[in-house]
């Protein structure tokens, strides 16, 4: 199963709206999809291009998306955390992920390595 991190306290700059745009992205996400493990992070570091959320998973490349609006942004980014969590590697193809994921996608990271345990 995949993570979908979402930053809670994103917000565009000037924006002084409460709760945040990304605690609001946060809660709808959580609403909408008991199916995931969605979990609130305090920054992903993307404030230029918030709202911004991350869907990782052990073994699987990470995906970093930016420029989510919480109330128009919801089903894509379900849509693409099941994608990420159906694929064995994490790569998703590429026109079967949402538009909007496709054209804001901010990273892919690979996955990290595996510790070996000492012989």
């Amino acid at each position: 199963m995949s993570t979908l991190f979402v930053c809670v306290s994103c917000r565009r700059e000037g924006d002084p709206s409460e709760p945040r745009p990304g605690a609001r992205l946060f809660a709808a996400l959580s609403q909408q999809a008991a199916d995931l493990d969605i979990q609130p992070v305090e920054c992903l570091s993307n404030c230029t291009r918030s709202c911004t959320v991350a869907v990782a998973a052990p073994g699987k490349w990470t995906y970093i998306v930016g420029n989510l609006d919480p109330e128009q942004n919801v089903d894509d980014v379900l849509q693409f955390a099941r994608l990420h969590g159906a694929s064995a590697d994490g790569l998703t193809v590429w026109r079967e992920r949402p538009v909007h994921v496709r054209k804001n996608t901010i990273a892919r990271v690979p996955p990290m390595p595996t510790v070996k345990e000492p012989s």
